[in-house]
């Protein structure tokens, strides 16, 4: 289940161009700069408990003015920030616990599937493939 999430944002950003990147990446500060300056999405996978403190600027949004233009200070570098810039964040712990201070720089989103979650996806997909008419309502009454 922990891939979920994972599969879903590329998926969801695959025409957007969006970078994958992991914090043990050599060029992983690299890889972010340009996302930011390109305004392309970013998928930082595998975190634990623990976030890279170069992040912080970038959860906490602290953006600012420099000759005209919206900047952003990341590590010891400030490059362009562009609006369209969104940063997914996943991790493969099961149940992580961030600490307070992180987790209100960030929204959690639990991926974890339930049993009524999985039955109602197979009724899903059963009823779409043996009565497409019926889901065809489904969907038309959603």
């Amino acid at each position: 289940p922990q891939g979920q999430a994972n599969k879903w944002v590329k998926v969801m950003e695959r025409d957007n161009g969006i970078d994958v990147i992991k914090l043990t990446n050599r060029d992983f500060l690299r890889s972010l700069e340009n996302a930011v300056r390109f305004g392309k999405p970013c998928l930082l996978e595998n975190v634990g408990e623990e976030l890279d403190p170069a992040l912080e600027p970038i959860l906490l949004q602290q953006t600012f003015k420099q000759q005209g233009g919206i900047v952003i200070k990341l590590g010891d570098t400030i490059i362009p920030y562009h609006p369209d810039f969104k940063l997914y964040i996943t991790s493969k712990l099961p149940n992580p616990h961030y600490t307070p201070e992180v987790s209100t720089k960030v929204t959690v989103v639990n991926f974890t599937l339930s049993p009524s979650g999985l039955e109602d996806q197979l009724l899903g997909i059963v009823v779409a493939e043996e009565r497409p008419d019926l889901e065809e309502a489904k969907n038309q009454l959603i």
